[in-house]
């Protein structure tokens, strides 16, 4: 089963959502309402709901792999992107904000290691839920950013 909305459409609710799992957590372990969960939601090894969401959208993105394109199959310059998947022209802001499209942009941003794994899906889910637990990212930007220093192409 998959985890899989528009981004910015549901905001309010992943919000709460979010802060309720931190309370959760929060009342669980016993922290302060000022303390943070982070390291506790790695203890635990329990995903943060936005970890969960890119889990299931990377999860979605392998398994339908037939409805991507990889740049390679675009062209035939040999860069190193050529496996990152075809990311489509588009205009529209609520486009880029669909699933389909962050899945392509959330799957581009993980490290090689983990992509070449894509074609065994219980290795490529085993290391994929490794490599979330381990920063534990809070938010998509932080998944972006992390990975726009610690991605070795």
């Amino acid at each position: 089963m998959y985890l899989v909305f528009p981004v910015k459409s549901t905001l309010c609710y992943l919000h709460f959502t979010y802060t309720l799992q931190k309370r959760i957590i929060g009342i669980t372990v016993g922290l302060r309402s000022r303390d943070s969960c982070r390291e506790h939601f790695k203890k635990l090894k329990i995903l943060p709901l936005q970890s969960q969401y890119m889990l299931s959208l990377l999860l979605f993105v392998v398994d339908n792999r037939s409805y991507f394109k990889e740049n390679l199959g675009i062209h035939n310059i040999n860069t190193r992107t050529k496996s990152n998947l075809h990311k489509p022209l588009a205009n529209l802001a609520t486009y880029h904000k669909d699933a389909y499209y962050y899945g392509i942009k959330v799957f581009n941003s993980l490290p090689s290691q983990i992509k070449d794994l894509s074609a065994n899906k219980n290795q490529f889910r085993c290391a994929l839920e490794s490599f979330l637990y381990s920063p534990s990212f809070y938010t998509l930007d932080e998944y972006f950013s992390y990975n726009k220093y610690y991605n070795l192409y």
